[in-house]
């Protein structure tokens, strides 16, 4: 796994991110953690799907929040991946929108009910992108990428309670 996501980040560094496929390295490279995670034990098994399709989505999310204070230095420098061709204010939506759907898929793939804490964790990422979305900022701003770093954040501490279930 650690040597899909060293190909991952070389694929992307030399080719991927002057092309639309540059959110595939992400994807890849994130989906492949919670199978580090489960297959490391002496028992190894493969993630459940949930797990590999969240961590998948908070990457492509973080790939388009990570280009937005540079996306007009990409654009001089001849870096034309996805989110440059989709545009700040795109990607400043979008973003947030894919981190919410893995949060979403963390609330609704594992078994059994969400919980009162899984309902807040939840709640949080909702409010925190809206507001990383919606709060002006400079076109430089660093502000909706701290956002989607939160979004992140809660998405790994509402999958940490369900790792047992991860399999």
């Amino acid at each position: 796994m650690h040597l899909g996501g060293v190909v991952a980040g070389w694929t992307y560094n030399l080719w991927l991110k002057h092309t639309v496929l540059s959110p595939l390295p992400y994807a890849a490279g994130f989906a492949s953690l919670p199978a580090f995670v489960t297959l490391g034990p002496p028992a190894p098994v493969w993630p459940a799907w949930w797990a590999t399709t969240a961590a998948a989505l908070l990457g492509v999310g973080a790939h388009l929040s990570n280009v937005l204070p540079d996306i007009e230095d990409d654009l001089a420098t001849g870096v034309r991946g996805l989110p440059q061709r989709l545009d700040r204010r795109t990607c400043r939506w979008l973003a947030p929108v894919v981190m919410l759907t893995a949060v979403g898929v963390l609330a609704a793939g594992p078994p059994g009910t969400v919980g009162a804490t899984g309902w807040a964790l939840t709640g949080a990422a909702v409010a925190v992108a809206v507001a990383g979305t919606a709060v002006r900022s400079g076109p430089r701003s660093r502000w909706p990428f701290r956002a989607a770093i939160v979004v992140a954040g809660i998405a790994v501490a509402r999958l940490l309670p369900l790792a047992p279930d991860m399999t």
